[in-house]
């Protein structure tokens, strides 16, 4: 049968002869598998664990941005009644790694008391362990550090610029096709402006926290982590020991959004508690610690210069950015990426500055580098169509690229013109006044139309999978996959009952455990197709062995059949040639006195495929806005997207993340911003009651279209993904509708009332 492996295709994986086809489970709008389990109370998060012997621990966050630390109480705290211990730089336990070490270009550099340095507030500096939670509180607060201050660097005033040849993960600072310069000259129309973006914090619902302990040299982490798998090499690299010395539990994250992806100092200050103690620790970040130690998205200022012909057409794309980083690392939000890929222009440049200033280093956030930069583009692109006397929508479409900008390459797949028309013709852009302050509603409100584009890459990383059909016909997926409110164990099950050719409530399906075939990350929206794709793989080499029994058992009805091939549904195996005769998987095993029978898959990229294409997700998001004509209240009352995504594993849950990131998008345009001190260096506004928000009441309409999508290139199922996308688009298109309502174009975000006000 080996020899007769056919090509694979987006329907159908064929191992030999055995085909299993993604489609009577995938498809499906199903409802969350975990949501039962959420809604009762009954899923497990990390802080919900208690192992016997559990000690409570609480880091000390520094309340100064620069400077040392001079002094800790640390008698005082030890003599509070249930502290058990007090770790400081002075009796720390040593690591394996330096904290400060990047061994690899996805490390970010950590805090874990290596020294009495404060590099920015919140940092911890200290830690204190004891019998129970408000034992540590207190102890904590008897520690009362006193410190050597140093001012503040919190602006660009006050910061260090620096060149770079990286932004975000690897990617290059800079990018550049064709003479800009000469573009700009030879423009009828230009355009040159500047926008900024805030510091975000990612403020999941459920805080970071974990439950660490040591078997001598055994590690066992319960936390929160988007890779559980990759994580375990991580922590074990800080200790010296095997990777598979170190356990990670995670079958439940209450949110993620890029923060819970990569080794943090609390987390390291746990695990060397936990040692120093011989006990299990527990950590749960308050949440004002979210805002330091745990990454957030930097803080930016770009410029936009576009050139346009007479007719519309770009002549020149210019797009650069400053972004702020930590003063001792080097993540950049590459903002400025988010021009590579959207229009058709014959010069384009795109360029990355950093800002260091004393701050915790920056990470990803949900859609790095696309949300922030698209916001500046996509309002650059309006106020070009605004130059050209041109509608919004036909400024794009006559700027339409029909293959990446950035590399020339032909798109896998492209159906942003459908994404247009479909999103286009919902909201009813046909009826906009090509003016601004033309439209009122019934209460005297201003009110504006406004669009943006949206793109995201649709990367896959490497997963590998383990399936297995039981002798009763049900079956086995196990994979490290993450479930961090995306839906993830509900869509994944779904192609893993495709693969194995069974119905949905015959599997059991298993993640959450690093001890399991490594599901990769969850993140860059890459998860589904990464971790599916090993999924459904593993399925159909365990088909592929049971079919081999089959074809060769005289008793089967499918002896025979390897030059036909046969096919796997419902938890039978039927001949091609004669779909009549076909045999249930426990009777092939039971004649073959097997319990079972297992398969391996994996996960990954066809290189050439990389190669060959460019790949994207795509959309266009309509936004519909109100505005009060003296106090400048805003409402976004109206938001339409429409998004192409390759093939929709579970369309209910592909809306809800769609709109999750729309939802997002009007946080990232009204409402998220850090406010810091500039003396202290402190965040002001750490907590929910000033760190904003959407909430209902923000949010009257929200309305995410599916446009069916074929890609025969991204991954043999044809999966792209739609965790990020809804974003990138939304926070231009609300900008441009304010300026529809008042006249008043928007650059800085978010955007406040003064700012229309004039």
């Amino acid at each position: 049968m080996t020899d007769m492996i056919e090509p694979v295709s987006p329907d159908t994986l064929a191992n030999g002869s055995a085909h299993v086809r993604l489609g009577s489970n995938a498809g499906q709008p199903l409802t969350r598998a975990d949501g039962r389990l959420k809604v009762t109370g009954r899923a497990t998060f990390a802080a919900d664990n208690r192992p016997d012997g559990m000690l409570y621990a609480v880091y000390v966050s520094a309340t100064i941005a620069r400077g040392r630390v001079t002094h800790l109480d640390v008698d005082a705290a030890k003599a509070h009644p249930g502290v058990v211990e007090v770790m400081t730089p002075a009796n720390r336990p040593p690591l394996a790694r330096d904290p400060d070490a990047k061994p690899h270009p996805f490390a970010l550099k950590v805090d874990a008391l290596q020294n009495d340095r404060v590099r920015y507030a919140g940092q911890p500096i200290a830690l204190v362990i004891a019998e129970t939670l408000e034992a540590a509180a207190e102890g904590a607060v008897l520690l009362a550090p006193a410190y050597a201050a140093e001012p503040a660097r919190m602006d660009e005033a006050t910061g260090e610029i620096f060149a770079t040849e990286i932004a975000g993960f690897g990617n290059p600072a800079l990018f550049e096709k064709g003479d800009v310069e000469a573009g700009l000259a030879a423009a009828a129309r230009r355009v040159e402006a500047r926008y900024t973006t805030p510091a975000q914090y990612h403020n999941a619902m459920e805080p970071h926290a974990i439950v660490a302990a040591w078997e001598g040299d055994r590690l066992i982490l319960d936390m929160p982590t988007q890779a559980p798998a990759l994580s375990t090499a991580e922590f074990a690299s800080f200790f010296g020991i095997p990777p598979q010395n170190v356990l990670v539990r995670s079958p439940f994250i209450g949110g993620g959004f890029g923060s819970k992806a990569f080794a943090t100092g609390p987390y390291l200050l746990a695990m060397l508690a936990a040692r120093m103690v011989g006990r299990p620790v527990k950590m749960v970040h308050r949440r004002d610690q979210q805002f330091g130690p745990v990454g957030h998205r930097g803080a930016t200022r770009q410029t936009l210069r576009l050139g346009a012909a007479a007719d519309g057409r770009l002549t020149a794309l210019d797009h650069t950015a400053l972004s702020t980083t930590s003063s001792f690392d080097d993540f950049l939000e590459p903002a400025a990426n988010a021009s590579h890929n959207m229009y058709a222009s014959p010069a384009m440049r795109m360029a990355h500055q950093g800002l260091r200033n004393d701050v915790g280093t920056p990470g990803a956030m949900r859609a790095p580098g696309e949300a922030t930069g698209s916001a500046a583009l996509e309002c650059a692109m309006d106020e070009a169509a605004e130059a050209c006397g041109m509608d919004p929508l036909a400024f794009r479409l006559a700027n339409y690229a029909e293959t990446d900008p950035q590399t020339g390459r032909p798109f896998s797949s492209k159906a942003l013109r459908e994404c247009y028309t479909a999103a286009a013709e919902r909201f009813g852009w046909s009826g906009r006044p090509l003016a601004p302050r033309q439209m009122r509603d019934d209460e005297g409100r201003l009110v504006g139309w406004g669009m943006g584009s949206a793109l995201f890459p649709c990367p896959m990383f490497e997963a590998e999978a383990r399936a297995t059909i039981h002798a009763d016909g049900t079956g086995t997926v196990e994979i490290s996959a993450s479930e961090m409110g995306q839906g993830a164990l509900t869509a994944l099950a779904q192609i893993a009952a495709d693969g194995l050719g069974i119905d949905g409530d015959r599997l059991d399906f298993r993640s959450g455990d690093s001890s399991l075939p490594n599901g990769g990350i969850a993140g860059g929206s890459g998860h589904t197709a990464t971790a599916g794709s090993a999924i459904f793989t593993a399925g159909a080499d365990a088909v592929r062995r049971l079919a081999e029994i089959a074809v060769a058992d005289e008793a089967s009805p499918l002896f025979g059949a390897s030059n036909s091939g046969v096919e796997a549904r419902g938890g039978r195996l039927h001949r091609v040639d004669d779909p009549s005769r076909s045999e249930t998987y426990a009777a092939i095993l039971s004649r073959a006195g097997l319990s079972s029978v297992t398969g391996e898959g994996k996960g990954a990229r066809d290189p050439a495929a990389a190669e060959s294409r460019a790949m994207f997700s795509h959309g266009a998001v309509f936004a519909e806005v109100t505005v009060d004509p003296d106090l400048a209240q805003i409402r976004v009352t109206r938001l339409v997207g429409a998004f192409a995504a390759g093939r929709i594993v579970n369309p209910r849950l592909a809306t809800s993340q769609l709109t999750g990131g729309m939802i997002w998008g009007i946080g990232f345009a009204l409402h998220e911003e850090t406010v810091y001190d500039p003396r202290t260096g402190r965040p002001m506004n750490a907590d929910f009651a000033g760190y904003h928000v959407p909430v209902n009441a923000d949010v009257p309409s929200v309305e995410a279209l599916l446009v069916e999508e074929t890609d025969r290139h991204v991954n043999a199922l044809g999966i792209k993904g739609v965790g990020e996308i809804g974003i990138t688009g939304t926070v231009g298109a609300i900008a441009n509708a304010l300026w529809h309502a008042t006249g008043v174009r928007v650059r800085d975000f978010p955007v406040k009332m003064e700012t229309l006000l004039g």
